[in-house]
């Protein structure tokens, strides 16, 4: 592209060094919306940060990448991250996928090969741009630390180094679709219907001009609810094979930066990437959710602008900033907080290990028997008979976390007073555990299907029970998750199931608690028809625990600094807070969840342009009536400037009987208060196992 004009929409951006004296040009300029064209004729809608001095002396480049609205969804956060970046001397680039935003087109699915050869597209034309010297980094959370690997995956040669946040390198096993071959039904339905109001919403006019209207209409047409597809593959097959990097990681050459948080469901993924990469790879696991680690919560939060600088200027400009020369895995290791006092800060320290897998890390065997937690052979054990149809789950709080408060669990006493426990005595040292927990089980099933829920919580010496981590395993996945096998009733099966990896330590006088169910609700949905799994005795039952022993090195590890302040710009953000309900109706046995993800209110100061949005989730479950189990999903969007006013409305319905899946998608449009579209979708998908 030629040096793009500034025009009057553009605006300067004073940075870290600020605007500097009279008459001084700013250290970077914001171009607000750039056309990038792709071979096929589409064009993607991009935002450029450009630093001062780009004209003269082209600059490395940062690509995010991502489907989420450059102009209102993620406004604040992009200029959170990419304002900094060009302060730093980086050309940062923020792309509207294919079908989102402002850009051309439909989206039909998640990382489907047309969005990943867009992006390899976008790097080549960024790379060959006069204000760009060749080299392109990408970084992304969540879907943009998805892709961000993907398109590595395909080698594009201007692509020298990623930065993947909240990411996953497989697509079945470490997502929000499917968990240990389980349906997460607190998060399958309600992405689905998050995605499909998204791509419902309008370009905008003002950028778009007089087609918005049949763009808006196409898109609301012809791109379908994406959990029908989801539905259809239950079990782990080409199509979740694809962009999963871990069936060839030997395809990624750039160099990587993998980057989680223990609240977060996908922090194992930066574990798998620095044991499976053959490219160069460090790791970062602090204690947030799924949020960028500047504004980290649960904190502390860090200055992660700088830790991108330090490892683009090494592998995009050369420099010896010493990225490589620290320890491969930098995580903060959680000490014991009471269930409710964290929620903005978690307390513990930073460690760090050379390798991973680390050497010095042991793999500590706990025996289980007669709800004993290292129990002994001569402890009396007995079967345990776990009915699937209980109400336990609901004070687990989310599968995917964004830090709020109504996501986090609560203590954990009244899930562990409905399933069956195994607690330790009271640890007479200190026990820290840093890597991922399994639990082998023996067990039986009265039913050809039937799922377990297993939990390590921390038990304080007041009997307060802490949630460390949780799996969940279909047990006809119990061989694996591409064949999946009917159980055969009554015969004995030895299992694993693997916990999301995780950091703890396990204070003196504490007990270490393993908790059992055969239902885990709102987080799996349950099993075809009432099942009572049997928790057998004999046999290798046992907790596995990554114990890691202290490291002296540990205190003199480089600090983090604390995070910078967003730079000026003229965007502004109401957010209402998120709540959580639980109804028990106790005459019919029935349980609700509602959770309330707030509200948000965003506006653009320079053009007047807003969005203003709304989401709800309802859960339901009926004990002893697995057939009767609901999942309701609603989202509003509204986008508007002056006198142009767009609102979408979707209600998204997921229900079960013991051989199908029913599912309904609804979505309502008006312009100018006038109902202009509306339709319904509705799938019955046979259940396989699940």
């Amino acid at each position: 592209m030629p040096w793009p004009e500034k025009t009057a929409s553009d605006r300067d951006v004073a940075g870290r060094n600020g605007g500097g004296a009279a008459g001084e040009a700013p250290p970077v300029r914001v171009i607000r919306h750039v056309w990038i064209p792709l071979a096929d004729g589409t064009r993607l809608a991009a935002r450029i940060w450009m630093p001062a001095g780009a004209e003269a002396e082209p600059r490395p480049v940062i690509l995010e990448y991502i489907p989420y609205r450059k102009n209102d969804a993620t406004a604040i956060r992009d200029n959170s991250l990419h304002a900094r970046f060009a302060t730093a001397g980086y050309v940062a680039v923020r792309v509207d996928m294919r079908g989102s935003g402002d850009s051309d087109g439909q989206m039909q699915d998640e990382y489907a090969p047309l969005e990943l050869s867009d992006g390899a597209e976008v790097i080549e034309w960024l790379s060959k741009q006069p204000w760009c010297d060749g080299n392109v980094g990408m970084i992304g959370k969540s879907w943009g630390g998805f892709n961000g690997l993907q398109i590595a995956a395909l080698r594009p040669p201007a692509l020298k180094a990623i930065v993947t946040v909240c990411s996953t390198d497989d697509r079945y096993a470490d997502d929000v679709h499917y968990t240990g071959g389980a349906l997460i039904a607190s998060e399958m339905l309600p992405w689905a219907s998050t995605m499909f109001a998204y791509n419902a919403r309008p370009p905008d006019p003002a950028v778009v001009g007089e087609g918005w209207r049949e763009q808006w209409f196409r898109r609301m047409a012809e791109t379908p609810p994406y959990g029908q597809e989801w539905l259809t593959h239950q079990a782990r097959d080409a199509y979740w094979k694809h962009g999963s990097v871990c069936e060839d990681y030997s395809a990624i050459e750039a160099a990587v930066l993998a980057v989680g948080g223990w609240y977060d469901s996908y922090c194992g993924a930066v574990l798998r990437l620095l044991e499976g990469l053959d490219a160069p790879a460090r790791g970062l696991i602090g204690p947030w959710a799924h949020n960028y680690p500047h504004q980290g919560v649960p904190g502390p939060a860090i200055d992660f602008h700088e830790e991108v600088v330090r490892w683009f200027d090494h592998w995009l400009r050369g420099r010896d900033t010493g990225v490589m020369d620290e320890p491969a895995l930098r995580a903060w290791m959680p000490e014991w907080a009471a269930p409710g006092t964290d929620t903005e800060e978690r307390p513990g320290r930073w460690v760090a290990e050379d390798s991973w897998p680390s050497p010095r890390i042991e793999y500590r065997p706990y025996p289980l028997a007669g709800g004993v937690l290292g129990a002994r052979a001569e402890d009396a054990d007995a079967p345990v008979p776990l009915r699937s149809d209980v109400a336990i789950g609901a004070y687990g709080g989310s599968w995917l976390q964004f830090g709020d408060v109504a996501g986090q669990f609560m203590a954990q006493g009244a899930d562990d007073g409905l399933s069956h426990t195994y607690t330790s005595s009271p640890l007479d040292t200190r026990v820290e555990v840093l890597g991922q927990p399994t639990v082998t089980l023996r067990v039986s099933a009265d039913r050809p299907a039937a799922l377990l829920a297993v939990r390590l919580c921390d038990v304080a010496p007041d009997g307060s029970s802490r949630l460390i981590t949780r799996g969940l395993l279909n047990l006809t996945h119990r061989d694996g998750h591409e064949h999946p096998s009917p159980l055969e009733p009554g015969v004995p099966y030895e299992v694993t199931v693997p916990l999301l990896p995780t950091a703890h330590a396990f204070g003196s006088g504490h007990r270490i608690r393993v908790s059992v169910s055969a239902s885990y609700w709102p987080l799996a949905w349950p099993s075809p028809e009432p099942t009572t799994v049997t928790l057998l005795p004999g046999g290798p039952s046992a907790l596995h625990l990554p114990v890691r022993p202290a490291r002296a090195e540990d205190a003199d590890l480089r600090p983090y600094g604390p995070p910078l302040p967003d730079l000026p710009a003229p965007l502004t953000r109401r957010l209402s807070e998120p709540a959580r309900t639980i109804e028990h109706d106790t005459v019919r046995g029935r349980i609700t969840i509602t959770l309330d993800q707030g509200g948000e209110d965003f506006t653009d100061l320079t053009d007047g342009a807003y969005r203003r949005a709304g989401a709800v989730d309802r859960f339901s479950l009926t004990e002893g009536d697995p057939g009767a189990t609901l999942v309701e999903c609603e989202r509003t969007e509204e986008i508007g400037r002056g006198d142009w006013h767009t609102r979408i409305v979707t209600y998204s319905r997921m229900t079960a009987d013991a051989t199908a899946f029913s599912l309904s998608d609804s979505l309502t449009a008006y312009e100018g208060g006038e109902q202009v579209f509306h339709r319904t979708w509705n799938a019955t998908i046979p259940r396989r196992g699940v």
